[in-house]
């Protein structure tokens, strides 16, 4: 990554682990020797509120918050939420967004939205995460962690699977790790 600052954007809404995954991302930075900065952004983050979390990592970093058009990967764990901060990228980021869509999941609905995230960029994933992780795990509650290990998995983000598996023994409590890692380790 030589002196090149790596962007971030987490977004979802409440309840879903946002905050979470923020605190893996930046203690995974941190093992691999990187300089963090984060910040939270969101309205009502109470459960079903929108929430977006900014995370820069690299040699220096001066600020937390990103600017538009300069994002490398946009992780949204739902698709809404994904696609209003897909609108912050570039045709060079990589998004990958759960196909979960709060309160409910209407098809006419999910098709409009995935008919506008094609508009946006080329570099989209719809990934059925919260499906994937409650077929294998019997807990959709780990999306956001199976998203992790998938961006690591496809070589999006560049720190290293270990400092994240050390990262999940960090930051998650000790009775939800071994779910979070195998949520890590499943794409």
């Amino acid at each position: 990554m030589e002196n090149k600052t790596f962007n971030v954007i987490l977004s979802g809404v409440g309840g879903q682990g946002i905050v979470t995954l923020l605190s893996i991302l930046d203690q995974a930075a941190f093992i691999d020797g990187y300089d963090i900065k984060s910040s939270e952004l969101h309205g009502l983050s109470q459960r079903g509120g929108s929430i977006e979390a900014h995370v820069r990592f690299g040699k220096k970093v001066n600020s937390p918050l990103i600017q538009i058009g300069k994002v490398d990967l946009i992780i949204g764990l739902e698709l809404t939420e994904g696609l209003r901060s897909a609108e912050k990228s570039s045709n060079q980021t990589k998004i990958l967004i759960n196909d979960y869509y709060f309160p409910f999941n209407d098809s006419l609905k999910l098709e409009m939205v995935k008919g506008y995230l094609d508009k946006i960029s080329s570099n989209i994933s719809i990934i059925p995460a919260s499906k994937i992780c409650k077929e294998k795990l019997e807990k959709d509650v780990v999306a956001g962690t199976y998203l992790l290990g998938y961006a690591v998995s496809k070589g999006l983000i560049p720190i290293k699977k270990e400092s994240f598996i050390q990262a999940i023994k960090e930051v998650i409590p000790a009775k939800y790790q071994e779910l979070n890692i195998k949520a890590f380790q499943l794409a």
